[in-house]
């Protein structure tokens, strides 16, 4: 079986012997039970879906096209930024409008290749948009444009809130969290929503909430963390209500980095991404655990030198204003109107179109590259201001967090789906052997993954208390692919990393057995484990 547009079906092993325990189970449960395994299905064959959420002018359409390397999501004000907008991969590119009753309309791009400002339909009406794509970026990766969070159009914040999971019933879908008991179990059963009575095929909204919403989320801050931006990721869902948005499925990015003040950072010393990192820094401590890191982007210069915005001719505006004289170029880059109406041999009109496309740092950055290098060409160019967009290393921290552990991540997701269709349909039966069928899983070594996964999850939600120390080092093995991290010995010589794994499996071993709370020696036998398997991992490559 081969999925939409070429690609495999499922995102690996995990995710596959997931889809294989609701095919079994759906002859097994209620009809409407298993509409809902149906839908966890669809989802578990379909890439990951990143949703870029934020507050209002954080700049998320911005990076959602450098992100897709392709400006195609509106940056301006209007109606398709009152809208859920999903970016998915297509074989012929297309929008279709989803209506709020299950009606579509398919609309074209513009000429210039972004969706239209104006759809021509009554918005109010309006689910979401499907975009679909021909980038080869979206294979594996869905990515999802949100409206603003702190917008005053109501409906627009209820669309985001509804996709990070803000807005749905704490009570309706509740976490899985691997029961050990039928006590444990019904610590989590959710409650029935009486006034739901949908036919019994489809899904009703309690069982729609158990499977809405994104898997991981990519939280647009700019300087300062509000409590707003706290309360979204709190609430952040991956495809199940409750589970809070973590190291396991979200990352955050200080966006307009140019805009912060290096004087009025201590320490940075009056360089601007040194700024940048600390300011970063301290947001990735004010969130944690919220997200796995926090990191610094100047989103527009991103989009230009991303998306093919930025031509020769811009080339050609920056060397010419290489050449203005030191003194009035310093005065010119004090402001943006300085810059668009100081006298200078570089006409006005080509300032403010260069103005538009790099702002002010990035023409700063272009004009010291250009005489570091004169004979720099318009590619080189580019890209020496793709590489001070700090785009790289965002999608470099996508690649590590979720793209690495995708089959893992949705796995997990569609378990909780899974779990919480169950709670909701209120048969004590069902529950039951929906919850033997994901012990019968979990039972497998393959299946460890979803183990510390989860242990993860439930440490960095603080639903198990841990030593500080103890819980730091859960996080790091558990929020990254990469062995080096996941030991903390990125820099040290790789023929160390086995000794050491070895040395912590024992350690945790220990602590599992002598001074652990029950509930701790759970998330140390995990733990554990994962030390173990590592090792095994590095004996194999050595060999």
């Amino acid at each position: 079986m081969t999925a939409a547009g070429g690609r495999q079906p499922f995102s690996g092993p995990l995710s596959a012997a997931v889809a294989n325990l609701c095919q079994r189970l759906q002859q097994q449960v209620s009809p409407r039970t298993a509409a809902g395994f149906r839908e966890v299905l669809r989802r578990l064959d379909a890439p990951l879906q990143l949703a870029v959420a934020g507050r209002i002018k954080s700049g998320k359409s911005t990076l959602v096209n450098a992100l897709i390397g392709r400006r195609v999501a509106p940056t301006d004000i209007g109606e398709c930024t009152r809208l859920v907008t999903r970016f998915q991969y297509g074989t012929v590119d297309r929008i279709e409008v989803v209506f709020t009753d299950g009606g579509k309309q398919v609309l074209p791009f513009e000429p210039g290749g972004m969706i239209p400002a104006s759809l021509g339909v009554d918005i109010d009406k309006v689910s979401h948009i499907e975009a679909f794509l021909t980038n080869a970026v979206l294979r594996d990766l869905t990515v999802i444009d949100t409206p603003g969070l702190g917008s005053l159009d109501a409906a627009s914040v209820k669309r985001t809130e509804e996709l990070l999971g803000v807005g749905t019933d704490d009570d309706a879908a509740s976490a899985w969290t691997a029961p050990e008991s039928e006590s444990d179990a019904d610590a989590v059963t959710a409650t029935i929503d009486p006034r739901a009575k949908d036919a019994p095929d489809e899904l009703d909204p309690v069982s729609r909430n158990a499977v809405a919403g994104a898997e991981a989320v990519l939280y647009v801050l700019t300087q300062s963390v509000r409590a707003d931006d706290e309360q979204a990721l709190a609430a952040f869902t991956a495809a199940t209500a409750s589970r809070d948005a973590g190291p396991v499925n979200a990352i955050a990015v200080l966006n307009k980095a140019d805009t912060i003040e290096p004087d009025s950072v201590s320490g940075a010393d009056g360089d601007q991404w040194r700024a940048a990192l600390l300011v970063a820094e301290k947001q990735a401590h004010s969130l944690k655990p919220r997200v796995t890191d926090v990191l610094p982007v100047i989103g527009l210069l991103a989009e230009t030198s991303e998306t093919g915005r930025f031509t020769s001719t811009d080339a050609d505006i920056l060397r010419r204003l290489a050449e203005v004289d030191e003194v009035t170029l310093e005065t010119m880059l004090i402001s943006a109107d300085l810059f668009t109406t100081w006298e200078c041999e570089v006409p006005a009109a080509e300032r403010v179109s260069i103005l538009e496309r790099l702002d002010l740092y990035g023409i700063g950055r272009g004009i010291r590259a250009v005489r570091d290098q004169p004979d720099i060409t318009a590619g080189a160019l580019r890209r020496e201001l793709l590489d001070s967009s700090g785009l790289a290393a965002v999608r470099s921290r996508l690649d590590s967090v979720f793209r690495a552990r995708a089959d893992g991540i949705k796995a997990a997701a569609a378990m909780a789906s899974v779990s919480a269709l169950a709670h909701a349909s209120g048969d004590a039966g069902e529950r039951q052997r929906v919850h033997d069928a994901i012990e019968v899983l979990l039972a497998k070594p393959e299946a460890h993954q979803l183990r510390l996964l989860e242990a993860l999850t439930v440490v960095a939600a603080g639903a198990v208390t841990m030593p500080e120390d103890l819980a730091e080092e859960v996080l790091r093995v558990g929020s990254t692919s990469s062995v080096g991290e996941q030991l903390g010995m990125v820099g040290r010589p790789p023929q160390e990393w086995a000794a050491y794994a070895l040395e912590r499996a024992g350690w945790w071993r220990s602590f599992a057995s002598f001074g652990a709370t029950p509930a701790q020696s759970r998330v140390a036998h995990v733990v554990h484990r994962a030390y173990f398997l590592i090792w095994q991992q590095l004996r194999e490559a050595t060999r």
